[in-house]
């Protein structure tokens, strides 16, 4: 048991230590002519909150003015490992560490309002241990499994607009 403690303290040890800060890109060059952060807003942020159990990425939202009748793609990923482990029935000691890399996202069409303002919604993802549990077996079906954290934790968040091949808005952590 005081194997699997320090396991699980070193785990997250190691995601607070590998959380960095978000790299943040708004090229104006990507979006109709005219596209500007409206007086009062700017550049979404975006912030990862993470527990035992969960990841959750919370980003800010925005208004972008000066689009016209141009649509815009949101995209939020969520990327991880969610770490396992499996113990023997009999004696309950670890037998096969093991991680696997679990996924999220969200994405929604925006359209702008009459007067050519594009309204950016926060936007937020969760990655579970419970989803990520659904998704990992131990090798042995009489093995036990036991989530014990997440690390390499990583997001993406972008807006496109119709008719651009390149983001707009570009945040990544």
């Amino acid at each position: 048991m005081k194997r699997l403690t320090l396991l699980a303290a070193l785990v997250v040890l190691l995601i607070g230590a590998s959380a960095g800060a978000a790299q943040a890109v708004t090229d104006f060059d990507n979006a109709p002519s005219g596209a500007h952060y409206r007086q009062g807003y700017s550049e979404p942020t975006c912030d990862i909150d993470q527990t035992a159990t969960a990841i959750t990425v919370d980003c800010t939202g925005t208004q972008i003015g000066g689009v016209g009748n141009t649509n815009a793609t949101l995209l939020l990923t969520v990327d991880a490992t969610a770490n396992f482990v499996c113990h023997n029935p009999g004696n309950h000691n670890v037998v096969e560490p093991h991680s696997d890399s679990v996924s999220d996202d969200t994405s929604d069409t925006i359209r702008p309002d009459r007067n050519g303002t594009l309204v950016v919604d926060p936007k937020s993802v969760t990655l579970s241990s419970q989803e990520a549990a659904d998704q990992f077996t131990c090798p042995n079906r009489r093995w036990r499994e036991e989530f014990v954290g997440f690390s390499n934790v990583s997001y993406t968040y972008s807006l496109t607009f119709a008719g651009f091949s390149e983001p707009a808005i570009l945040i990544t952590g």
